[in-house]
């Protein structure tokens, strides 16, 4: 049986070191390190996560991201999940936010 995209993420996420899933109070599914939000889930095609607004930036005018569907103007991004490569593109994003956390402890 195949994975859902939102299957494939959940998995990947928690199959990296310290990282704990929780309800998010918007709705959704909230994946932290040590206690720092590391992005969250909305249903089963939205991914959302906060980053440093150089890197938002860079990433919306690249189009890998979008900006937030509720708070574009913030440094917080809204992640579509229609493919694999989507998918793909997700989780290398949020490998990166996460390793930016253990890098700081």
């Amino acid at each position: 049986m195949t994975q859902t995209m939102k299957e494939v993420i959940i998995d990947q996420l928690l199959s990296w070191p310290e990282v704990t899933h929780q309800p998010h109070r918007f709705g959704g599914i909230e994946f932290c390190y040590r206690g720092k939000e590391i992005g969250h889930l909305h249903g089963e095609h939205l991914l959302d996560l906060l980053l440093p607004k150089s890197v938002r930036d860079q990433l919306v005018a690249s189009g890998r991201t979008k900006p937030h569907h509720m708070y574009p103007d913030s440094g917080w991004v809204s992640i579509y999940l229609n493919s694999h490569q989507d998918v793909s593109n997700a989780i290398e994003i949020l490998r990166n936010k996460y390793n930016d956390l253990t890098s700081k402890g």
